[in-house]
């Protein structure tokens, strides 16, 4: 009677969750199941998010103020069309947000005599930059004709004689490189300025084929954002040395034009007309 019976069927464990699983007292409340955002996202902040003392009105109007662009209009009347809440509600949110440092509202002026409200929103009231007042610096006006700063480009090699020639064949070979390459179309600036470093390849001994060969060459696959800089760049560190020194050829001695002989009408050289040298010998030896 005491003898246990292996076969016997094991007893059903409870169903209470506190009992068999190491969490049961977490009956309620919420769950989350969230999935990592990697774009079109907001970061909020905890202390606004669970402010104690914001309506709840007033934590989703900044919640999405802060989740806007910059330059988006947030004023009262944006807002009420935007949302179900009336004026009257949205407003005291603002005055909420205001008196919280979770906004800041200025008036000012602008250029044509308007007065406009401008509003910074900070998405942590306190900090260093929020109890700095709010200053811009005046925008650099230029004229509508003005045109934009031009970056220097690099400076390239200058031959020891520029001739007009020289330097035609040279913007020449930078006009070419288009051909070879559409990335590599350069402006007459760009031309003018690359043109003394094309010129001084050229008065070493190289062909216009070589110079652009050697321009053109493993340039690289992606766009080429400024291109007269990559040509300026290969000008300078590519440069070749001048050619090796040959002595001048002797000079070869000046040759007599060809004359017709008095006598027997026979061509020699001679500096001036007259007779063969046969002619002169028979001549001397006659009676």
């Amino acid at each position: 009677m005491d003898t246990e019976n292996p076969s016997a069927t094991t007893p059903a464990q409870s169903r209470i969750r506190g009992k068999n699983h190491p969490d049961g007292d977490r009956v309620a409340g919420v769950v989350h199941d969230h999935v990592r955002h990697t774009e079109n996202f907001t970061v909020i902040g905890n202390d606004l998010a669970q402010h104690p003392e914001l309506s709840l009105l007033a934590i989703g109007l900044a919640c999405y103020i802060q989740s806007v662009r910059p330059g988006t209009a947030v004023d009262i009347k944006t807002l009420a069309a935007r949302f179900p809440e009336g004026p009257t509600r949205i407003a005291a949110a603002l005055r909420e947000l205001e008196g919280h440092g979770y906004l800041r509202r200025t008036r000012e002026r602008t250029t044509t005599g308007q007065i406009v409200t401008r509003t910074v929103s900070c998405n942590r009231p306190g900090h260093r930059a929020s109890r700095e007042p709010a200053t811009r610096r005046p925008a650099r006006r230029t004229a509508p004709d003005e045109p934009a700063p031009r970056k220097r480009l690099p400076a390239v090699p200058q031959p020891s004689y520029s001739s007009p020639g020289l330097l035609r064949t040279a913007v020449d070979v930078l006009s070419g490189l288009r051909r070879h390459d559409p990335r590599l179309l350069l402006s007459a600036a760009d031309a003018e300025h690359l043109a003394p470093g094309v010129a001084a390849w050229l008065e070493r001994d190289l062909t216009p084929t070589a110079v652009r060969h050697a321009l053109t060459a493993n340039l690289p696959h992606e766009p080429l954002i400024r291109p007269a800089a990559l040509l300026a760049h290969r000008l300078a560190a590519q440069l070749p040395p001048p050619p090796p020194f040959s002595p001048p050829a002797a000079p070869t001695p000046e040759r007599h034009p060809w004359q017709t002989c008095d006598g027997c009408e026979r061509a020699f050289r001679a500096p001036t007309p007259g007779r063969c040298r046969d002619c002169r010998a028979d001549h001397h030896q006659a009676p």
